[in-house]
């Protein structure tokens, strides 16, 4: 089998053992103890497939039923090759010659994304049925990295700690301006409107999101101060005293990263304040994931620190703050997989057993990758002037520790 080979340099921890197509059994040990692992391949195809393009053909394989786990979870499966794996990608002769110069000869090609494309592929994702995002997420749908700060928070608090501590970093005062990209289901903005006193205007490209995030602000009352558009961030019209991007920049397209920050600078304020939020890569520049880009985020890219950075100096910006979560994102996914397996029933319900096995290996491959694979996530904030928030730190942790008990309450009333 073709992708023994492979497979035989790969393992150094653990041991994976594969059964093929016909039958026979395939045994890798490593020297360093660590789980153990059986998989079995259901047709020949994949005998060469997993050896040629294992990011894509090992989903695609699961998804259809013709590589199946047989003494442990999906989970187990995809931690094991994570952790041989480790940051970089497999580097075999075929894809160190072949398969990864091509991914990065097009990862430009696949990112680029225009307004026409860029709602198409918000839609393939984000425009699925409510119904599914209810059965994983928090209760305020925040589907982007929480801010665990302590093992007794549950992943209502972490989500309620992640948009504190971006508030705090946005350094708002009562009756300020602010534009949030990429606006979701509403709940950063219904947050920052009722706690912080601001007028919010968010954007997104997703109908779902835009008709529920609008319900919910005149079910909250909020209306007069908080308003959701169906609207590309390069329509909008500033300008803003302050701008948030929660889990958006990931679609915005490596080609794009150039206008989208001087857009961000065109609609901040002199005085003006922008956060971003965004899973990253400690890895230097890559390439997304094949399988990911096809069934889960098309267009979508996680991007280098250094690939930000290199854009926003060149958009009269100033970076006055980074900060890396590296194992947050991890444990968010936990929490969503442990829900999803908890309402697989009903999710199969709305959809099929392929639809469910498609979420499982998205949410188990996610979780892997900020554990063993090197993504992170970024928090950077920005702003046209040196001055425009304190020079150090404290004010961020005085706010959090100021609001705190108020912002718990309240939040917890709107959900």
């Amino acid at each position: 089998m073709l992708l023994a080979s492979f497979l035989r340099s790969l393992i150094h921890t653990g041991c994976l053992t594969v059964v093929d197509a016909t039958g026979r059994w395939h045994i890798f040990k490593g020297a360093l103890d660590g789980p153990e692992v059986k998989i079995r391949l259901h047709t020949r195809d994949l005998h060469w497939k997993l050896y040629i393009n294992p990011m894509l053909y090992t989903g695609e394989a699961y998804m259809d039923g013709r590589l199946t786990v047989e003494n442990a979870g999906l989970y187990d499966f995809l931690e094991l090759t994570s952790k041989n794996i480790g940051w970089r990608q497999p580097n075999y002769w075929l894809q160190k010659q072949f398969i990864t110069p091509l991914r990065e000869a097009v990862r430009r090609l696949r990112q680029h994304n225009p307004s026409h494309r860029a709602r198409a592929n918000v839609a393939h994702h984000y425009d699925l049925t409510g119904a599914l995002y209810d059965l994983f997420l928090d209760a305020d749908r925040q589907y982007s990295c929480a801010y665990f700060q302590s093992p007794e928070d549950d992943l209502e608090m972490a989500q309620l700690r992640k948009k504190r501590h971006i508030a705090a970093k946005l350094a708002l005062q009562p009756g300020q301006s602010v534009l949030d990209i990429g606006s979701g289901w509403g709940g950063m903005g219904l947050f920052l409107a009722r706690n912080e006193q601001v007028l919010v205007h968010g954007v997104t490209l997703s109908q779902e999101q835009h008709k529920l995030s609008n319900q919910r602000a005149a079910e909250a009352g909020l209306a007069r101060f908080v308003s959701f558009a169906l609207e590309d961030y390069r329509a909008v019209q500033g300008p803003f005293d302050r701008i948030v991007s929660v889990g958006m920049f990931e679609h915005v397209g490596l080609n794009h990263y150039r206008e989208f920050f001087d857009k961000v600078c065109s609609l901040l304020t002199d005085d003006g304040v922008a956060v971003l939020h965004t899973i990253g890569r400690a890895d230097g520049p890559g390439a997304t994931n094949p399988w990911l880009n096809k069934y889960i985020f098309p267009g979508g890219y996680s991007p280098s620190l250094s690939e930000i950075s290199a854009a926003v100096e060149k958009a009269d910006l100033y970076i006055t703050d980074v900060e890396i979560f590296r194992l947050q994102y991890a444990e968010t996914l936990r929490h969503w997989r442990q829900r999803f397996y908890a309402n697989r029933d009903h999710i199969i319900d709305l959809f099929d057993e392929r639809f469910a096995r498609m979420w499982d290996f998205y949410l188990c491959g996610a979780e892997v990758a900020f554990r063993h694979g090197g993504h992170v996530v970024f928090q950077v904030q920005l702003a046209k002037n040196p001055d425009a928030v304190p020079e150090t730190r404290d004010y961020i942790f005085d706010s959090e520790r100021r609001r705190s008990g108020h912002a718990e309450k309240s939040d917890s009333r709107a959900a």
